[in-house]
C-alpha cells in the first residue's frame, strides 16, 4: 500500500470493512424485498416497491435532521452500535409480515435507523482520517464499495438462493448488521467533538440545512445534487423499460447496461486520487455535471445499441466525477463540531433530490417517452452546472477569511482560553456556560457558519 492509503490506518480499514458488509447485506435484502412483494402483490410489485422507495427517502429526508437534533448527546461508537443492532432486529422481523402495509411500516423503521447512521459514519472518516489526501482517497474507495455492492449482492443472492428461500437473505442481512455492530464496537475511535450550540429543539433540528444553504460553495452543490439525482434516476427507474421496450433486449441485457454504468463510475473511482492532484474538486465535480448533461443527450437518441451502452457508460463517469467530491467539500465547509450537522444536512438534502428525481423519471417516461424525458434531464442538468459557475465562489477554504463580527450577547459553552472569551468572573479554568458579551470586532480565520458566524462575509 502507499503510503497515504486510508487502509494503513487500522481504524478505517475497521470500519470500511463494516461498511462493505453492511452494504451487501442491504444488497441482500432489496433483492429479497423484491421476492417478498411479487409473492404478496404478483403483477403489482413494481407499485408496491415504488411505495416503499418513496417511503425509504422521506423517512432520509424528513427524519435525518430530526435524529441529527439529538445525536451529538450521544457518544458515537454507542450511537452507531445501537442503529446497527435495531438494523438487525428490524430486517429479521420481514419474513413474518402478513400485509402489505407491514412491508411499509418496517421499510420505514429500518431506513429511519439507516437515516441516523449514514450521516453519522460519515462525518466520523474526516475525525479519523485528517490528512486531505487520505480522506479523498477514503471517499474514492468508498464509491467503489456502493458500486461493487451493485455488482456483488445480485451475484451473493443467486447463490444463496440455490441452498435457501429468500427469507434467509433477510437472515443473512441481519446478521450481517451485528458483524457490523460488532467491528464499529472493536474500532478506536477518535473522542467526540464538544458541541457549542444552544437553543430549543427546533433550532437544533434546523441548525444543519440553515448553515448549509448559507454557504455559497454547499448552495451550488444542492443545485447540482438535483442534476445528479436526475441522471441517477433515469439509470435506476428506467433502464429496464429502455432495455426492454425500446431496445427488446433480454433480462439479462438489463444487467448489462447496469453493470457498464457502473463499471464506469468505478474507473472514476480508482483515477479519482490522480485527478485530484491536478484538479480542484470544484472542477472535478463540475466536469462530472456537464459529463451527465452530454449522456441524458445522448440517451434522447433513436435507440442503438452501442450508443445506448456509451450513454450508460458515461452516465457512470459522471455521477462518479460529481459525487466523490462532495464529502470533502462538505466536511472543508464545517467547523469540525458541527460535522456531524452539516453532513446530516447533504445527506437529508441529496435524498430530497433523489425523490423528486425517481418520481420524474417514472412518471416522465411513462407520459412524454424516454427520448423526451432524457432531453429535458439534459437541459435541466446543464442549467445546475450553469448556477454552479455563476455562485460557486472561487475560493480556498484552507485560507482565513477577513470578515466583521458585531457586538453580540448570547449562551453556549466556553472556557477563558482566547481573547474572544476573556471576561471576569470566578469560574475560569473549565469550561462553562453564561450569557456573556462578544464584542464587535474585524478579523481573519477559516470561515464557517457555526455558533459564531451566522452570515457569509460579502
Amino acid at each position: 500500500m502507499d503510503n497515504i492509503s486510508p487502509f494503513r490506518n487500522k481504524s478505517f480499514l475497521q470500519l470500511f470493512i463494516a461498511q462493505i458488509i453492511a452494504l451487501v447485506g442491504t444488497g441482500l435484502t432489496t433483492i429479497a424485498l423484491a421476492l417478498l412483494a411479487y409473492d404478496f402483490a404478483l403483477n403489482e410489485a413494481g407499485r408496491v416497491l415504488g411505495i416503499a422507495l418513496a417511503i425509504k427517502m422521506i423517512a432520509y429526508v424528513v427524519f435525518a435532521p430530526i435524529i441529527g437534533a439529538f445525536v451529538h448527546r450521544l457518544p458515537r461508537k454507542i450511537f452507531l452500535i445501537l442503529m446497527d443492532v435495531l438494523r438487525a432486529i428490524v430486517v429479521l422481523l420481514i419474513p413474518f409480515i402478513s400485509e402489505i402495509w407491514h412491508i411499509y411500516v418496517l421499510i420505514f423503521v429500518l431506513n429511519l435507523f439507516s437515516a441516523g447512521f449514514k450521516p453519522v459514519f460519515q462525518a466520523l472518516i474526516p475525525d479519523i482520517l485528517v490528512d486531505e489526501k487520505q480522506y479523498g482517497k477514503a471517499l474514492a474507495y468508498s464509491r467503489i464499495a456502493y458500486d461493487l455492492e451493485n455488482i456483488l449482492s445480485p451475484t451473493f443472492a443467486a447463490i444463496a438462493l440455490l441452498y435457501l428461500s429468500y427469507t434467509g437473505l433477510f437472515i443473512i442481512n441481519s446478521a450481517a448488521f451485528l458483524i457490523s455492530a460488532i467491528m464499529i464496537f472493536v474500532t478506536i475511535l477518535p473522542a467526540d467533538k464538544v458541541i457549542e450550540r444552544t437553543g430549543n429543539i427546533i433550532e437544533e433540528m434546523s441548525f444543519g440545512i440553515r448553515s448549509y444553504m448559507k454557504t455559497p460553495r454547499l448552495r451550488a452543490l444542492f443545485i447540482i445534487y438535483f442534476g445528479i439525482a436526475l441522471s441517477s434516476s433515469m439509470i435506476i427507474v428506467n433502464t429496464v423499460i429502455y432495455v426492454k421496450d425500446y431496445l427488446y433486449l433480454s433480462d439479462t441485457s438489463v444487467a448489462i447496461f447496469m453493470g457498464v454504468s457502473g463499471f464506469g463510475s468505478m474507473i472514476i473511482a480508482f483515477a479519482y486520487s490522480s485527478l485530484n492532484e491536478r484538479i480542484s474538486d470544484k472542477k472535478i465535480t463540475q466536469t462530472g455535471v456537464f459529463i451527465l448533461s452530454i449522456a441524458m443527450f445522448l440517451m434522447s437518441y433513436e435507440p442503438l445499441y452501442l450508443i445506448s451502452l456509451l450513454a450508460w457508460f458515461i452516465t457512470g463517469i459522471g455521477l462518479s466525477l460529481s459525487q466523490i467530491p462532495s464529502g470533502k467539500i462538505v466536511n472543508m465547509s464545517a467547523n469540525p463540531s458541527d460535522r456531524t450537522a452539516y453532513f446530516t444536512a447533504q445527506f437529508s438534502l441529496s435524498h430530497l433530490s433523489w425523490f423528486f428525481g425517481y418520481l420524474l423519471a417514472g412518471q416522465l417516461a411513462f407520459t412524454y417517452g424516454f427520448s423526451f424525458t432524457a432531453s429535458l434531464f439534459s437541459m435541466i442538468v446543464l442549467l445546475c452546472l450553469l448556477f454552479s459557475l455563476l455562485f460557486w465562489p472561487d475560493e480556498d477554504n484552507s485560507k482565513d477569511m477577513l470578515h466583521t463580527h458585531e457586538k453580540l450577547v448570547h449562551v453556549h459553552r466556553h472556557n477563558h482560553d482566547d481573547e474572544h472569551h476573556t471576561h471576569n468572573h470566578a469560574i475560569d479554568e473549565s469550561e462553562h456556560t453564561h450569557d456573556h458579551e462578544h464584542k464587535a470586532v474585524t478579523h481573519e480565520h477559516r470561515f464557517f457558519i457555526d455558533l459564531h458566524h451566522q452570515s457569509w462575509p460579502k
